[in-house]
Parts: structure tokens; C-alpha cells; sequence
């Protein structure tokens, strides 16, 4: 353990950051689970996998489609040169 001593405001500093800290970590667990729901509730209804609308809310957060999208076409490169990509109609 530390030898450090704090004083009054250090420790009321440290004291105040905890239960903050300790609050947001708890509201962003409420909204994750809340979002969980949510997004498992719309693809019920939609008959979509609960996955796909995640991997979209992930994307479009982080305004990378393009990371993606390059990807997709890597994959489908390969596919294509090992004839494993199915013919389109």
C-alpha cells in the first residue's frame, strides 16, 4: 500500500470522482442493456438478426462503411477467384 498521505481536498477530490465515476459507469450499463432490448425487440419485428442491426449501429457510430465496405469487396474478390461466389440472377 501506498505511503502517500492526502489531504482534505485531494480526499474529497478522490471521493467526489468515485461515486461520479461510479454513477456514469451505471447509466451506461442501464443503456446498453435498454439498447440490448430495443434492438433484440426490432428484429423480432422485422425478422432481422439482432447481429446485422448491431454491426449497422456500430458502423454508422464510427462513420466507417467504407472500412467495411472495402472489406466486403476483398472478400468477394476471393470468393469469386475460387469460384465460390454464387451467380447472381
Amino acid at each position: 500500500m501506498s505511503s502517500r498521505m492526502y489531504g482534505p481536498e485531494e480526499k474529497a477530490k478522490l471521493e467526489r470522482l468515485i461515486t461520479e465515476g461510479s454513477t456514469v459507469l451505471r447509466e451506461i450499463e442501464d443503456l446498453r442493456e435498454g439498447l440490448k432490448e430495443t434492438v433484440k425487440a426490432v428484429a423480432e419485428e422485422l425478422d432481422i438478426k439482432a447481429s446485422i442491426i448491431n454491426k449497422a449501429i456500430t458502423i454508422a457510430h464510427k462513420d466507417n462503411w467504407l472500412d467495411h465496405e472495402d472489406e466486403w469487396n476483398e472478400i468477394e474478390m476471393i470468393l469469386g477467384v475460387t469460384k465460390r461466389l454464387p451467380e447472381k440472377d
